[in-house]
């Protein structure tokens, strides 16, 4: 017997916003930052600041080591988000985020995230709910490191295309 492609379920399917309940949490798996993700990502977006690739210039700042910019330790974090797939197939827009970078994170900082859901109601068109979270990037002894609160469009059990 041969199943169709049709009938074979996803074995990855997104959270609906219905299913995002408040005060439900998540932990992501971690991702270590290595000196080639800073080279990569200064050189294509441009942050050539002297903290990011001048670690002498960067300890006469006080810093004990390479600074990886906010923006990179934010775009990990999203991505370990975005591969739990808790939004595949369900996620319809990124629409706001506010930002707080607490601490200074260096190369050779293991980071996760921690995602709870703070706000889910339905959206003004059906079939559509918007999601809020506070996501919470933490470094491999604990710290904060960085905070950013998503406001997502995802769709909902009745969703119709």
């Amino acid at each position: 017997m041969t199943v169709s492609r049709d009938d074979a379920p996803h074995a990855i399917r997104g959270n609906t916003w219905e299913e995002m309940a408040v005060g439900s949490a998540f932990r992501t798996a971690a991702r270590t930052v290595t000196e080639s993700d800073v080279v990569q990502f200064v050189n294509l977006c441009g942050f050539n600041e002297p903290l990011f690739y001048d670690e002498r210039h960067a300890a006469e700042g006080g810093y004990a080591g390479r600074l990886v910019p906010g923006a990179l330790v934010y775009a990990l974090g999203e991505g370990l988000v975005i591969q739990t797939h808790s939004f595949a197939g369900t996620g319809l827009a990124f629409m706001h985020m506010e930002l707080d970078v607490r601490r200074p994170t260096f190369v050779g900082d293991t980071l996760d995230v921690v995602v709870e859901i703070t706000a889910a109601r339905p959206s003004s068109k059906p079939g559509r709910g918007v999601v809020t979270s506070c996501n919470t990037v933490y470094n491999e002894r604990g710290d904060d490191v960085l905070v950013y609160t998503p406001v997502r469009l995802v769709r909902g059990r009745d969703f119709t295309a």
